[in-house]
C-alpha cells in the first residue's frame, strides 16, 4: 500500500498556519520562482501572482474589498476569484494559483 502524498511532497509551498492568517491577512510566498500573494477574504484563501499586469507593481498591501484587490500604484482592481481586471488601467488578468489547507496548514501551488 502506498501512503498519501502531502501537499509539500507534491510541490506545494507552505504559506503558514491557518490560525495565524486572520481575515484580511496578506502574505507573499515564492512558488517556482514567482512571487504569489495569498489573501484571506471572507474566510477563503485566494492566491494570485503578486504583480499588477499594468506596470509590474506588487499587489501585496493593496486594499481588498468586494472580492477585489486594488493595486496601490495606479488603482487597477483585480477579482480574487478569476484574476480578471475590473478597472483601468489594467486590461490583462493576473495569474491565479490554487490554495489548500491540510491539518491546519495553508499551502499554495500552480493551477
Amino acid at each position: 500500500m502506498s501512503e498519501a502524498i502531502t501537499a509539500e511532497q507534491a510541490g506545494w509551498v507552505e504559506v503558514g498556519l491557518e490560525a495565524e492568517l486572520p481575515e484580511g491577512h496578506q502574505r507573499a510566498v515564492d512558488v517556482q520562482g514567482v512571487s504569489v500573494l495569498v489573501v484571506r477574504y471572507e474566510g477563503q484563501f485566494y492566491a494570485l501572482r503578486n504583480n499588477c499586469t499594468h506596470k509590474d507593481y506588487p499587489l501585496l498591501g493593496g486594499e481588498v474589498s468586494q472580492g477585489r484587490i486594488t493595486c496601490e500604484k495606479h488603482g487597477a482592481k483585480f477579482e480574487l476569484t478569476t484574476g480578471k481586471p475590473r478597472t483601468l488601467p489594467a486590461v490583462k488578468p493576473v495569474r491565479l494559483y490554487q490554495t489548500r489547507t491540510e491539518e491546519g496548514v495553508v499551502y499554495v501551488g500552480p493551477l
